[in-house]
């Protein structure tokens, strides 16, 4: 055989060769990344993931453009990102909702249709009264609430079926409490609960932490304390449920990055890399400690793992609650 016939039968499988290689094609991420927000801007979720994304452009050498996808109480968002193609390319900011739309029947999603990267962030419920309140402390709250008749005592910190509403009943629940005993009054969000609160007009509001500071610097609110087996460092002077009554009961609202399902494990592993260097960063860091958010790392498997319980814990406390569908 010729030598120009030799090389003619050569090339395709030299050819084929390099595209077997590594080597030849350009390690992900060779393109910019969105990361959906199912928040509005402007909000905590949207701040949370502006750093985490301006830290993990720095590990990943690429612009990763934040994008707010809103409405449906998280719904819309989410499914943008359960929807999106599992390549690397489309991630999400996933929130504690995940465990909470399905069971009030506003979507079919579950944990289970998105890719657990890492949880970035936890705040965990507290629970927040009045200056002049009659609630001493935790355990006078909780001894008056079961001694008095429903609807004595009137609370509030989000919408109906929110988060926070999930929290104090919850608590309640673990205390043999029946769920309702307290009435809630639903609003948007816990800024004008705190004022609410701060007038009188509501007896208890449950919140995270963060979102009490400032009315608490102030001196119009006091807290009763927080639902975690440890003090949070940015509040060493707020007790633990459970140093007080002890109870163990914890329920809060997390954040973490997902993506779709079915994404390459290798893809998934540069992501887990990449973004626990972003957590660690000054930047992210300082950040969530200036606001006062509690920082808080799970890997995917860690993450997914939380997904789950709090699933089988909100479909249990919202059932109880008459708001499952």
């Amino acid at each position: 055989m010729s030598r120009s016939r030799a090389s003619r039968h050569l090339t395709p499988l030299l050819f084929a060769a390099v595209l077997a290689s590594p080597l030849a094609w350009a390690e992900y991420p060779e393109k910019p990344i969105t990361l959906i927000v199912p928040w509005a801007a402007g909000g905590g979720t949207d701040a949370t993931a502006r750093i985490i994304a301006s830290s993990l452009e720095e590990q990943l050498g690429q612009t990763i453009n934040v994008v707010n996808r809103t409405g449906g109480s998280g719904v819309v968002g989410h499914t943008a990102i359960a929807n999106a193609r599992p390549d690397g390319y489309t991630l999400g900011l996933a929130t504690v909702e995940v465990a909470m739309m399905h069971w009030q029947g506003l979507t079919d999603l579950t944990y289970q249709d998105f890719t657990p990267i890492a949880q970035i962030n936890f705040d965990s419920a507290s629970l927040s009264v009045g200056e002049d309140s009659p609630f001493d402390n935790l355990e006078a709250f909780v001894t008056q609430v079961r001694d008095k008749p429903e609807g004595t005592y009137t609370a509030s910190g989000t919408g109906l079926g929110g988060i926070w509403h999930v929290a104090l009943n919850g608590f309640l629940m673990d205390q043999g409490i029946a769920a309702g005993k307290i009435t809630w009054i639903p609003s948007q969000g816990s800024a004008p609960a705190m004022t609410e609160l701060a007038s009188g007009s509501l007896d208890v509001v449950a919140s995270s932490l963060p979102e009490a500071r400032s009315m608490i610097d102030a001196g119009k609110l006091r807290s009763l304390g927080v639902m975690t087996p440890e003090r949070l460092e940015g509040f060493p002077d707020v007790p633990t449920f459970e140093e007080q009554i002890g109870s163990d009961f914890t329920l809060g609202a997390w954040r973490g990055i997902v993506g779709p399902k079915g994404m390459s494990e290798d893809v998934v592993a540069t992501l887990e890399d990449a973004l626990k260097k972003a957590y660690d960063s000054d930047a992210y860091q300082s950040f969530m400690a200036r606001q006062g958010y509690g920082v808080v790392w799970r890997d995917g498997d860690g993450f997914e793992q939380l997904m789950a319980e709090d699933d089988q814990k909100f479909g249990k406390i919202m059932g109880e609650m008459g708001l499952t569908h």
